[in-house]
């Protein structure tokens, strides 16, 4: 492997630097969003079916808002009812959209990274492979003259393996950033339809003034 880094030349350091980048965002986000951490199963069912005669006390909510991101925007509507008793339909919605747009946001973490490595990798790879390829013309020699056979094996190698590399690390970044986000659009589908499913039930409770 030292031998293909030596043979790659220095251009392959920030492809390296970038699949070990690459593949800690990839561990971290598979982590974070784990269904457990973000939308439990059954979750807001058992928040509606606790909320149908009266809003549990503080602690409680501050249970449920420690449970997982949905339990955070949902324990953040019952919340602002325990504060705020009176308070509007209007004031609440403006309230739990501001706590999902931070929830988005959170869920989205670090995915703009790993798609600009899936992105920028194939440049990056593009440039060994140009670097390589002016190597390999600087080993030719003067018209009727031989190049140097070295030189031009270097220049050869260092062009095929940034391309390689650079072609490698793009590959399952694009993979995993595609799947991260058709999973973080679910997740938000999930989110945007418990809350409004739980506005509607605070207010057909006559939790919340219309």
């Amino acid at each position: 492997m030292f031998s293909i880094i030596q043979a790659a030349g220095w251009p392959i350091w920030p492809l390296l630097a970038s699949s070990v980048l690459a593949l800690a965002i990839v561990i971290e986000r598979f982590i974070s969003l784990g269904e457990a951490k973000i939308a439990p199963p059954g979750l807001d069912q058992a928040v509606m079916a606790a909320t149908a005669q009266r809003i549990p006390a503080s602690a409680s909510v501050a249970e449920l808002r420690s449970n997982s991101l949905m339990g955070e925007v949902l324990g953040s509507a019952l919340k602002a009812i325990n504060d705020q008793p009176s308070i509007r339909e209007e004031d609440l919605r403006a309230m739990v959209q501001s706590v999902g747009r931070t929830a988005a946001q959170r869920l989205e973490t670090n995915l703009s990274a790993l798609a600009t490595i899936a992105s920028a990798a194939p440049l990056m790879g593009l440039l060994g492979t140009v670097i390589g390829m002016i190597d390999i013309f600087g080993a030719q020699g003067p018209v009727g003259a031989a190049g140097n056979p070295a030189q031009l094996a270097q220049g050869i190698s260092m062009a095929l393996y940034n391309t390689a590399f650079g072609l490698l690390i793009a590959i399952p970044a694009l993979v995993f950033w595609r799947y991260f986000r058709a999973r973080v659009d679910a997740y938000l589908l999930t989110l945007e339809t418990s809350t409004e499913a739980l506005m509607r039930h605070l207010k057909n409770c006559g939790h919340i003034k219309p």
